[in-house]
């Protein structure tokens, strides 16, 4: 049985549907994402779960019991949210305590619970201090340990890392991974970030318009996007998306990319030749040079470079088309704007869609 199960969750306000059918299981002891662009709905669902928000229809089940209407209290969850939302005239210490002064707990579990948290969290120098006086990535560490000391069984993080700076967000990325791994804890996490989702989510649910669009590891939904949407989203940069048809080739289906025509490597996509498709490749899978030996040697243009450090982004013009590829930095160095080159593409690296439906073919 899931730890979690949210089954069908309906929410609006108003008009708007928020929730229209979210539906998903986390297992004990996942780190589940939710993966998704401003408005799609993860606040809401993470909202919804901790019962911060009334639904329509469906239902949230958790450790075996219905909470679809339980209050708020009792459900054996914490939530960070985007703001740290500490309480600035309170100590470190005292806002880790207030939560279980609020439900009861005796002074000397407090001490001791606070202390654990502190240490584990690695900010026991600050718990004489207030919030303003933290850096970001302190303050940060202290909303974690407000959720921690509570031990509950469910840990939502709603885009917690929104407010940090590049490298604090690298550094707390890691640390949550730490305490996923040192606490045995399931964490639900929201996030319009694909790098955070595919870094830290055991299993990744993107969603889109409040529906769940595609659930699957991070490796599988690398590399089998469902559709165009899912693999729009998914990689870093995102995968080049063609226009193109469907032709007949020597041995069965071909795609005429209009710069060029590549017969498929994985099978007929059902359609008719003649019919519009969206054909994909990720930048990476793209190859400079001619390698007749693995695949169709194209000519190309390159448009603009992008040098990152250890790699280098290349726009590529393919006759009307526009594509990006990633090479080494010390290729992309060579490589002069405005200068043709030859590359080459593996039919096998191409992820074919349907124009209209934007579903994945093959």
């Amino acid at each position: 049985m899931a730890h979690l199960r949210v089954s069908d969750v309906v929410r609006r306000y108003g008009s708007v549907t928020a929730l229209d059918g979210m539906s998903f299981a986390v297992e004990e002891g996942e780190f589940y994402c939710i993966l998704g662009p401003s408005s799609a709905g993860k606040t809401t669902t993470l909202r919804a779960i901790a019962g911060l928000e009334p639904l329509e229809s469906g239902s949230i089940e958790f450790a075996g019991r219905d909470m679809t209407r339980a209050p708020v209290q009792g459900r054996g969850m914490a939530m960070i949210f985007q703001t740290f939302a500490l309480y600035p005239h309170m100590t470190v210490a005292k806002n880790f305590a207030y939560p279980l002064e609020r439900d009861g707990v005796g002074r000397a579990e407090i001490e001791q619970r606070v202390g654990e948290v502190a240490e584990l969290l690695r900010v026991t120098h600050t718990l004489n201090r207030k919030p303003d006086t933290l850096s970001g990535g302190e303050q940060q560490r202290v909303a974690i340990g407000r959720a921690l000391v509570r031990r509950p069984k469910l840990l939502l993080l709603d885009e917690p890392l929104t407010n940090l700076d590049a490298k604090l967000r690298h550094d707390t990325r890691a640390e949550f991974k730490r305490l996923h791994r040192e606490l045995g804890m399931t964490m639900l996490y929201a996030t319009p970030d694909q790098l955070e989702a595919l870094t830290m989510g055991q299993r990744v649910a993107v969603i889109r318009d409040g529906r769940v669009v595609q659930i699957e590891t991070p490796r599988h939904l690398y590399e089998r996007p469902l559709n165009t949407y899912v693999a729009g989203l998914v990689g870093a940069p995102a995968m080049n998306l063609l226009r193109g048809r469907v032709a007949a080739g020597n041995g069965g289906a071909m795609l005429d990319l209009g710069f060029a025509g590549i017969d498929l490597a994985h099978g007929d996509t059902g359609l008719t030749p003649g019919e519009p498709v969206v054909v994909g490749i990720r930048p990476h899978d793209i190859r400079l040079g001619a390698d007749t030996g693995r695949g169709r040697v194209l000519e190309a243009q390159v448009h603009l470079r992008e040098p990152l450090g250890d790699v280098t982004v290349v726009d590529l013009r393919l006759g009307d088309a526009a594509a990006k590829m990633v090479v080494r930095e010390e290729v992309g160095v060579g490589l002069v704007e405005g200068s043709g080159i030859e590359v080459t593409i593996d039919p096998a690296d191409l992820h074919v869609f349907h124009a209209e439906t934007g579903t994945r073919l093959g």
